[in-house]
């Protein structure tokens, strides 16, 4: 595409595509004590039934909106900490203190949820339209064969700088040179492919001789030069997948698979959780590579937390109505912009 100077930043205020799956928590952060998270501006508390079953009710209890999340449970149902007012997994108040009689209006909503691939996900919006097929696979997390580490980190910035830096890792070389960035992620070339009535974008960046970040040459052992295949695959609006090649420059074995994997949640306006995810299919008994990959990759993502906080806090400084300039490597991240506009358009 051209150089185009014509295009408007994301703000602290972009809207947020409702009726639609987002990644609300790890499976493993979720079990038999309360933990509240903010989607879409929507305040939920998560917890699991006793039969292991997730459950997602509004973070607020009806009677003097305690927050349920620091609250406690009685079998499956959840006792606000503040009075007592009781619900069971639909949000229906079942208990009232002092009073047998119960409010017809005493109930919190309740929000359709799942759990796929390891991570759980909530619908924020119209329950009726909640289909779980539509929701988008990431199988190498739960896959056998497959080592993954995971986090997660909340941004005070708009989700779609996330998801701009993701779709544009050209910034691999500065950002997080002596990590995971070389020269040759700038300066190769991407291609772009776009579907925006399934809503995904593929951006593919592949380098066939390459220096090797420590990232690759700690946690595979290759020593030299490498060819290095970055395929993206992102589908809007939650999920990010990056499927990484990695053998020695002028071989294509032995190839070394990584699936990286990020979920983009918009928590409320101008802050975002961003939940990674890194797996491997070889050294997979190495527990030393398994908490160097951890280690080094959290702190790559921390990177981006610093730099796109720093981000949000001087485009909030910009006067209104500046332009921002774009070029050919951030074609993925405005076809991205284009469909999340458009999932939020209804």
């Amino acid at each position: 595409m051209p150089d185009s100077p014509a295009s408007s930043a994301p703000s602290a205020s972009s809207a947020f595509a409702r009726d639609q799956w987002y990644v609300a928590a790890w499976s493993s952060e979720v079990g038999r004590e309360l933990l509240g998270r903010t989607i879409l501006g929507e305040p939920i508390a998560f917890y699991r039934t006793e039969a292991g079953e997730p459950v997602a009710l509004a973070d607020r209890c009806v009677h003097r909106r305690y927050p349920l999340s620091a609250s406690g449970l009685d079998g499956d149902r959840v006792v606000c900490g503040y009075h007592g007012f009781t619900y069971d997994t639909t949000g229906t108040c079942v208990y009232v203190p002092g009073q047998k009689r119960i409010p017809r209006t005493a109930r919190v909503s309740s929000y359709p949820v799942a759990e796929v691939d390891g991570m759980v996900w909530v619908w924020v919006g119209n329950p009726e339209a909640a289909d779980t097929a539509a929701i988008p696979r990431a199988p190498h997390l739960v896959e056998d064969g497959w080592v993954t580490v995971q986090g997660m980190e909340p941004i005070d910035a708009d989700y779609m700088l996330l998801v701009d830096n993701l779709m544009d890792l050209s910034h691999e070389t500065y950002l997080h040179g002596g990590y995971i960035g070389t020269p040759e992620v700038a300066e190769t070339p991407i291609t772009t492919e776009v579907d925006e009535a399934a809503g995904i974008v593929r951006v593919s960046r592949h380098m066939l001789d390459a220096e090797c970040p420590p990232f690759y040459a700690r946690s595979t052992g290759i020593e030299g030069r490498i060819q290095r295949l970055q395929d993206i695959e992102y589908h809007a609006p939650c999920l990010y997948l990056l499927h990484s090649r990695i053998s020695p420059t002028g071989s294509d074995t032995p190839t070394f698979r990584t699936e990286i994997t990020y979920a983009i949640t918009p928590s409320a306006p101008g802050k975002v959780y961003d939940f990674w995810a890194v797996s491997r299919n070889f050294a997979v008994e190495d527990d030393e590579v398994t908490t160097f990959l951890r280690d080094f990759n959290h702190t790559v993502v921390m990177q981006d937390v610093d730099a796109l906080n720093l981000l949000q806090r001087t485009l909030d400084t910009e006067p209104a109505g500046y332009q921002e300039l774009s070029i050919n490597i951030d074609t993925g991240g405005l076809a991205a912009r284009r469909i999340l506009g458009k999932l939020a358009a209804g």
